[in-house]
């Protein structure tokens, strides 16, 4: 079959790897009718040590089911289903919690093993845990916004959700990548008053605006702050959605949360130390949450949200392109050509 690796910064290949087999008894193999491009292929894309091996990439799939291991339930050869990005058992003590993404027998694609979804077949470990079935008869039309719940949209949306998003208060989002449009398509269905879009580039943000946005700011940094505050009567938000993953982005955020708000970050952070003290955090008895987004926990409500038309998230898919033409989907979205690419294996 054909897989996508990662060996380097820049360095993306298409090659012929092993077909995917049954490895434990909670396997189950998925053939790839659609997978994508996520803004966090881009880190590794950038910064990532250069490896002889190569590292499976892609973690973003819907498929078709082909064999599952003797102890997979609920599940049979041919069903359609969606995989969140991180794969799980559903059932532990964690995942009851709705933090699936921190399942201690769970873990990721393209790593210990597992491949990537980048790939026209992928094992699916924790297989009855991780796939939700979907029906096979859906609307070829509706299957980008089905392939967006398992990242992205789900990754706004749990952004919103650990922000405590809710009527009357005013949000921020920071960032206008896939996920950041999410989160604002997410803070609007859960009543957000008004939500102020930190983004520049036009064609994304009046998507944004489309999706809820009451306000866009284009400008960054101090500059973007004050701006804000401004909008806000010096107030702030009561929540800012941090969708990038960068410190600037982090910075901005604190400058803008309102005293008692929330900060919730879902863009993977590309720090380890970050200003929490007085005058970030502490001062302003701000709070900092979010992280990896159990998209397990959301899905299954998430479904019918789109099979009957109540949301088309899969709007934010402005490419595609095949399996072998994934690495000039990865340029595109560097450069910021393509906000989301689709890759049709």
């Amino acid at each position: 079959m054909r897989a996508t690796y990662m060996y380097g910064p820049g360095d993306v290949r298409v090659e012929e790897a092993r077909e995917p087999r049954i490895v434990d008894p909670t396997d189950a193999l998925v053939r790839v009718t659609l997978t994508c491009v996520c803004g966090s292929d881009l880190h590794p894309y950038h910064s990532m040590a250069v490896t002889d091996e190569g590292v499976p990439m892609g973690h973003e799939f819907l498929g078709v089911v082909e064999e599952t291991g003797s102890e997979v339930t609920g599940l049979k050869k041919g069903d359609f289903v969606v995989s969140p990005w991180a794969f799980a058992d559903n059932t532990c003590a964690i995942c009851r919690d709705g933090f699936q993404t921190a399942c201690p027998r769970g873990g990721w694609y393209g790593t210990g093993g597992v491949g990537g979804a980048q790939a026209e077949a992928v094992r699916v470990p924790q297989a009855s845990g991780t796939l939700v079935k979907i029906p096979g008869d859906a609307d070829v039309a509706l299957l980008p916004s089905l392939l967006t719940l398992s990242d992205v949209y789900l990754t706004g949306y749990h952004a919103a959700h650990m922000g405590g998003v809710s009527a009357g208060k005013t949000v921020t989002v920071i960032g206008d990548g896939a996920v950041g449009l999410s989160a604002v398509l997410a803070s609007g269905r859960m009543g957000a008053e008004r939500i102020i879009l930190m983004g520049r580039h036009r064609t994304r943000t009046d998507l944004g605006r489309e999706w809820g946005a009451t306000e866009v700011v284009a400008e960054r940094g101090e500059e973007g702050v004050a701006r804000v505050m401004e909008l806000t009567g010096g107030e702030g938000s009561h929540v800012v959605l941090e969708a990038v993953g960068l410190m600037p982005a982090y910075e901005q955020a604190y400058g803008v949360v309102r005293p008692g708000g929330i900060i919730s970050r879902v863009g993977v952070p590309q720090y380890e130390e970050a200003p929490v003290g007085v005058g970030s955090l502490f001062g302003k008895n701000a709070g900092l949450t979010g992280g990896p987004a159990p998209v397990r926990a959301y899905i299954d409500a998430a479904v019918p949200d789109v099979l009957e038309g109540r949301i088309e998230p899969g709007r934010v898919f402005d490419a595609e392109v095949t399996l072998d033409e994934v690495a000039d989907a990865y340029r595109r979205m560097d450069t910021r050509a393509n906000l989301k690419v689709l890759v049709r294996p």
